[in-house]
């Protein structure tokens, strides 16, 4: 019997790893009839072309505000603006750096904060591929009832390794949220 529900907890288990690597989140429109015009995007920091995406919604218009969420304490904002050739005046008007989050968790508790100050009703969310999943549900699990999140990934090529921790730190992630933790 025991053997059989083991062998039952790693068929879904082996399953649910499958599903995770195989069908990854996809980028979303900025431009065109399909596109999502939001208040705001989202960029939590960590992956590479994250940033870049999230300025290029903004640019596109597609979103009116950024925050960039989980900077270093020690970036100042004209290092990020020179490291990603964000003028002055755009900035000023439209790119929050937030240094409170260090994880996940923390990232959508910033967001959280900034949406409600900000009174945004919908978002972008902008996050690697391998990430969306448990970014948009810490994310969930946070935001204000009623605000629309769009995902919007930005495509990697994850190493197995990489895939393997990820869809770990997701289950981990929807037990503490079945657990309210």
């Amino acid at each position: 019997m025991i053997k059989r529900i083991l062998s039952a907890i790693f068929l879904f288990w082996a399953i649910g790893f499958l599903a995770f690597a195989t069908t990854l989140p996809q980028p979303s429109p900025v431009s065109g009839d399909t596109a999502a015009k939001t208040d705001a995007v989202i960029v939590p920091t960590g992956g590479a072309g994250r940033i870049a995406r999230g300025l290029e919604v903004l640019d596109s218009g597609a979103a009116e505000k950024m925050l960039v969420s989980g900077v270093d304490r020690e970036v100042k904002p004209a290092e990020f603006a020179a490291e990603f050739t964000v003028d002055d005046a755009r900035m000023e008007c439209c790119v929050t750096l937030g240094f409170a989050a260090v994880d996940t968790r923390s990232n959508a508790s910033e967001t959280a904060q900034w949406v409600k100050t900000n009174e945004i009703k919908s978002l972008r969310l902008v996050t690697t591929d391998w990430h969306m999943r448990r970014a948009a549900g810490e994310l969930s699990r946070k935001l204000p009832d009623g605000v629309v999140v769009v995902r919007d990934a930005v495509t990697s090529n994850p190493s197995l390794s990489s895939l393997f921790l990820e869809y770990h730190k997701l289950l981990a992630s929807w037990a503490a949220g079945v657990v309210n933790l």
